[in-house]
């Protein structure tokens, strides 16, 4: 297999906005098929979660239901 084949096969990961320009405890989260994978930050090269698009979905939905607005980032 050609190493360009390989490198589009690679995940973009990306790190959540509350992060911060240089926090050190954070999750990253990749979007992949009908797939989301989750990871360590500090660890890019170890194991990671995958979760269906609909289990990571009603997640999501769950998280922003619990936390009030006002504790939601502005855009």
């Amino acid at each position: 297999m050609s190493t360009a084949a390989q490198a589009a096969r690679q995940p973009a990961w990306f790190k959540s906005s509350y992060s911060g320009g240089n926090a050190t405890e954070c999750a990253e989260t990749a979007f992949v098929s009908s797939s989301v994978l989750v990871r360590d930050s500090k660890w890019p090269g170890g194991a990671s979660l995958t979760f269906s698009a609909e289990a990571w979905g009603g997640f999501i939905s769950r998280v922003g239901n619990y936390f009030p607005l006002n504790f939601r980032k502005e855009s």
